[in-house]
């Protein structure tokens, strides 16, 4: 049995054919260009603080305890043992560091909220026959002004090289550009004095121990 189609049957597939590549190749050209319905925006990041912990270092000083490794200016180490220090509701903490590598000279990162999180680097300074009585003292050419004068209960945890808990005497002196001077007074024994910076934004890394 033979199936006749007429002539404009014929045109009228082939008319319906030719349009439906010219839709697929449509759809194909857009897929690739990307110009097809686009993505839903991304949300608008929430407003938030500038100088916030986060922004300071990588990892939160605020948790630092012994087992800990610190990164900075291209150095690592460990922390050997940490000081709670407490004088009426104001808390912060002290952290010595593995640091005898420099000629046996301690190290210490202090931590404190004032209201701003403040992370000062410490090294030992040797204050000579110096005290905390005057209003200004000048260390390698660096004029430093007495800022604040307290005493504090303190809880030590690992290795401090002070005992279990006690309390301590300090006189805080400040100087130009992020330096401090500051004197340690623990068990009315002799005065111990060290020198910090505040660490710049970025410049430090904190590695949780494994007890993290």
């Amino acid at each position: 049995m033979e199936v006749y189609v007429s002539g404009p049957v014929i045109v009228i597939l082939l008319a319906l054919i030719l349009v439906a590549l010219i839709v697929l190749i449509v759809v194909l050209l857009r897929r690739r260009s990307g110009t097809g319905p686009s993505a839903p925006a991304p949300a608008p990041a929430a407003p938030r603080d500038p100088f916030a912990a986060e922004d300071q270092v990588a990892g939160d000083p605020r948790t630092l305890k012994a087992g800990d490794m610190v990164e900075y200016l291209g150095t690592r180490y460990f922390v050997r043992g940490s000081l709670r220090l407490k004088e009426g509701g104001y808390t912060w903490s002290e952290h010595l560091l593995d640091a005898d590598t420099i000629e046996g000279t301690k190290v210490w990162i202090s931590v404190e909220e004032d209201p701003d999180l403040e992370v000062v680097w410490w090294t030992e300074h040797d204050p000579g026959e110096v005290t905390p009585t005057e209003r200004t003292i000048v260390v390698d050419g660096v004029e430093y002004r007495r800022d604040e004068h307290g005493t504090a209960d303190y809880t030590s945890e690992g290795t401090t090289g002070v005992g279990v808990q006690g309390r301590v005497e300090y006189v805080d002196y400040e100087g130009p550009r992020g330096k401090y001077l500051s004197f340690e007074q623990y068990g009315g024994g002799r005065w111990e004095a060290g020198l910090g910076e505040r660490v710049p934004t970025g410049s430090m890394t904190i590695y949780p121990g494994s007890g993290g």
